[in-house]
């Protein structure tokens, strides 16, 4: 017993030390000394002239130039490793850029508190984290002080009531370690239920649908597209067929976006985005 007792401490003392030097790490990005407080966000975007490597001499981005108005649906497109997920993961500041800006409603994001500005942004990504806990637990993640008919309500605008009601004890089913007890799909419903709650007017869905079976993927689309009314969404997408109702689509290479417009308009140009499509059409 006494043997049971110290190897068990032993085993407790090798963890906290390891929960200790993770603790004691300085994060890289933090508040600029004169960060100000932003409330409220109509979702403008602005990149200025915005170069970007993870190490040096290897640029993912050079002198990169657009803006996404508020409200607006814009996709990204491109092969892999053209940057689609980079250029996202720079505007809540999980990256900073190596030079330019990014500005939203016209402020430098450097000078917003790094908590307002991710308060403001949603993120729905393709491997989506799951605590163990229960449902109602891990869609309250998005708003802690949420009532549970709030919970209820972004949980329908999410399609995601149905299937839920259906569990064992429906929102108080225990969903085990990153959701193992759920399909792919209604772990993304659960993630956009979470981003409803949240209520933020920037949105970014990094291939939340990629791979996902056609059923999954229709109601992932329609509660997308629930969510992106009158939010300033960002879209990158694997499957082409996803993204025909974006207002604007931007094609990127590893020269920076190398085509814009409507799925229509790029289909009509037959270049990159319309090779892309027409190789996934084949494939179907």
């Amino acid at each position: 017993m006494f043997y049971l007792y110290i190897e068990g401490f032993n085993e407790g003392a090798v963890g906290f030390k390891r929960i200790v030097k993770v603790l004691s790490i300085e994060p890289e990005i933090v508040d600029s000394p004169n960060a100000m407080e932003l409330k409220t966000i109509q979702g403008n975007i602005k990149f200025k002239n915005v170069s970007f490597n993870y190490k040096a001499g290897k640029e993912i981005f050079k002198n990169l130039s657009f803006e996404i108005q508020d409200g607006e649906y814009v996709a990204l497109v491109g092969a892999s490793g053209t940057g689609k997920s980079t250029l996202c993961n720079l505007i809540p500041r999980f990256y900073d850029v190596t030079s330019g800006e990014i500005l939203i409603d016209n402020i430098p994001i450097k000078n917003i508190k790094l908590k307002d500005l991710r308060k403001n942004i949603g993120f729905v990504q393709q491997d989506t984290f799951l605590f163990s806990g229960t449902v109602m637990e891990n869609i309250r993640y998005g708003n802690f002080d949420a009532s549970k008919e709030e919970i209820i309500n972004a949980a329908k605008n999410a399609y995601a009531h149905d299937f839920i009601m259906e569990l064992e004890k429906g929102y108080d089913t225990p969903i085990g370690e990153r959701g193992v007890k759920l399909s792919g799909g209604q772990k993304q419903r659960i993630a956009i239920a979470r981003a409803f709650l949240k209520n933020p007017p920037i949105l970014i869905f990094d291939e939340a649908t990629s791979s996902l079976d056609n059923e999954s993927e229709r109601f992932i689309q329609m509660s997308m597209e629930n969510l992106a009314k009158n939010r300033t969404t960002i879209v990158i997408a694997h499957r082409l067929s996803t993204i025909k109702n974006a207002k604007r689509i931007l094609v990127l290479n590893k020269f920076g976006i190398a085509e814009e417009g409507t799925h229509e308009e790029l289909l009509n140009k037959s270049g990159i985005y319309a090779d892309l499509y027409n190789l996934q059409f084949q494939k179907l």
